[in-house]
């Protein structure tokens, strides 16, 4: 079996450097990436896209879990002859920035498709809400970002972290976190601890408009602690009695199937729900 390099001599070879301008912050122990790739499920025979392999730590992982096939997402020039050395044929790199990524082309497959990244924390909400829309066609996300936007996607009614992020979530998916990491485990020791989540799609088709939904669930938290009758303020107040949702409730207190209630009267106020 030919010798494959550790990734500190990968990135002494290649002269790897973690950028801050592009958010990097590689993870190098590998017990720890293939305890995220593990995270992600069964991987022989699936088809994963990866964002943001940097060194390839986390690709070595899914590789050696069986996956069939692997296409990494890379922007920084420098690391893609890191990630060809791995010279392995299931592996495709591209190099692109993942938000200029066309992924519903991407997903144009039949083969079951998971997505699993430490992603960059400037640009990890971002990503999500490009794939949220198109999670139909996504098996499962294995997802690395800061503890805080974890504890905001998993996060229920009535607590401080539900909001935006927790309703659009877990309208489309199911959400469960599956570990933390602490800072220490990366290169550079970034200040925040990580977690890594595992979205798996409900399967339900849209009932709702994604773009509207988002907007309602937006709106409806611009002002967190004031109540829904003057944070939808020129929305027909109809739809508080077709839904029989009470307007002076606030945000917060509103379960995720009440925010589909209320998006579905938006689009006909005639229908009794």
């Amino acid at each position: 079996m030919t010798h494959r390099p550790s990734l500190k001599e990968v990135m002494l070879q290649y002269n790897l450097l973690p950028k801050k301008s592009l958010g990097q912050n590689f993870l190098l122990d590998e017990n720890i990436t293939h305890k995220v790739a593990a995270a992600a499920g069964d991987l022989k025979g699936r088809r994963v896209i990866e964002i943001g392999p940097g060194p390839g730590g986390l690709t070595r992982a899914i590789l050696d879990l069986g996956a069939s096939e692997v296409i990494a997402i890379e922007m920084d020039k420098n690391c893609i002859s890191a990630l060809k050395s791995l010279s392995d044929e299931r592996l495709t790199i591209i190099h692109q920035d993942a938000l200029k990524t066309d992924f519903a082309q991407l997903l144009c497959s039949d083969k079951p498709t998971k997505i699993i990244a430490n992603l960059p924390y400037n640009i990890g909400t971002e990503l999500l809400f490009k794939w949220l829309p198109l999670i139909d066609k996504i098996e499962s996300l294995t997802l690395m970002f800061q503890k805080e936007v974890v504890d905001r996607i998993v996060a229920v009614p009535s607590t401080k972290d539900y909001g935006r992020l927790s309703i659009m979530v877990q309208w489309l998916a199911t959400a469960k976190k599956a570990f933390d990491l602490p800072p220490h485990l990366f290169t550079p020791p970034p200040k925040v601890t990580s977690s890594v989540v595992h979205i798996v799609s409900k399967g339900h088709p849209l009932t709702v408009e994604f773009g509207r939904m988002e907007s309602l669930v937006k709106q409806a938290f611009s002002m967190r602690r004031k109540m829904l009758k003057s944070t939808l303020k020129g929305i027909d107040p109809n739809i508080f009695t077709i839904t029989k949702i009470d307007p002076t409730r606030r945000a917060e207190t509103l379960s995720v199937q009440e925010f589909i209630a209320l998006a579905l009267a938006l689009n006909n106020p005639a229908t009794t729900l």
